[in-house]
């Protein structure tokens, strides 16, 4: 009972922000990213009649109590869907430089997902996948499909309407997304508390409710036309809204650093220049800057011109789950 799962990590274009229930992961808002090519995890998952408890390996290290919990009580998600009790090893590799604020837990848990569920012969299509995945990390319900992914927030309580979807595949529009590296400090505010901070105290916070569902509208369509420019407006507005947010929390907080300040100022002057380029900012103070693909070394260039920078990850859209032949990397017994 076993298999490997291959997932890649996702950006959102139009941010997930807010949760209207916390303990099932569930959106206040449906929101849209594009799976990114270069950066994935790696997952094995065996489940053995030996094992009493749980193992997890991540990059070929034991790790901790408290990781390993985080995991089995995902697990026993799986368990009780599929009716199997047996305990598991875990080998998860994580190919996500997380220092330049790619999050590996959306392809970490839509790897686990997709390897626990192969591993039990459960016959499940991909939305409900997908809304497995979710109860890991949020976003990890979007790492299971390539490309352009939509995270439907759902209407129902139980969140089984609550999962993504292809809206267009990853060889349909090749688009150029540059991960700007500033000097690694540790955030204050996780995103999980600055999320729920914002909802319950920022007076912004209805604004950006009130407008996002229409961000959403013009980001699909520009999908849909290929309409760089027009992606590009909404996806860097949607992102300054969110931050926007966190400014009226009580109390206020920013996750933006002066270095972030430098970079979305280089990205105006390419603007200004006449080459098309785009940030968006998640919560934390690297930026991702879009462009297209005959632009992308220029842009390159320039930002790692700017001081601050201390290096520049070129991705392009990308593939969703993937399952990989049996390695016998760790054994259970």
């Amino acid at each position: 009972m076993e298999a490997t799962a291959k997932a890649h990590t996702n950006i959102a274009l139009i941010k997930y922000w807010g949760k209207r229930n916390e303990e099932l992961f569930l959106p206040m808002n449906s929101n849209l990213s594009i799976t990114l090519d270069q950066f994935y995890t790696i997952t094995s998952v065996q489940f053995c009649e030996c094992l009493t408890a749980d193992k997890f390996y991540l990059n070929d290290t034991l790790a901790t109590e408290d990781e390993t919990k985080k995991i089995s009580e995902f697990l026993d998600l799986i368990r009780n869907l599929s009716g199997v009790k047996k305990y598991a090893v875990v080998d998860s590799t994580n190919k996500v430089p997380t220092a330049a604020g790619f999050a590996s837990s959306a392809s970490g848990f839509a790897a686990l997902a997709a390897a626990a569920t192969k591993a039990l012969g459960m016959d499940i299509d991909e939305p409900t996948l997908s809304t497995i995945a979710r109860r890991g990390s949020g976003s990890a319900c979007r790492s299971i499909y390539g490309g352009y992914v939509e995270w439907k927030k759902g209407q129902l309580p139980d969140g089984t309407d609550s999962h993504a979807e292809q809206i267009l595949p990853e060889e349909k529009w090749d688009l150029s997304i540059l991960s700007v590296l500033l000097e690694p400090k540790q955030k204050k505010i996780l995103s999980r508390e600055g999320m729920k901070r914002s909802v319950e105290t920022s007076p912004f916070y209805q604004g950006w409710l009130d407008t996002v569902d229409e961000d959403l509208e013009v980001a699909k369509q520009a999908i849909n036309q290929r309409n760089f420019e027009m992606l590009g407006d909404v996806l860097e507005r949607n992102a300054m809204k969110m931050h926007a947010t966190t400014l009226g929390a009580n109390p206020p907080f920013m996750y933006w650093q002066s270095a972030t300040f430098d970079v979305m100022e280089k990205v105006q002057e390419l603007r200004e220049s006449g080459i098309h380029a785009y940030f968006t900012i998640d919560a934390g103070p690297n930026v991702k800057v879009l462009c297209q693909p005959k632009d992308e070394e220029y842009v390159r260039e320039a930002l790692m011109s700017v001081t601050s920078v201390q290096d520049v990850f070129t991705c392009h859209p990308g593939p969703g789950i993937s399952y990989l032949p049996q390695t016998k990397r760790k054994t259970c017994c």
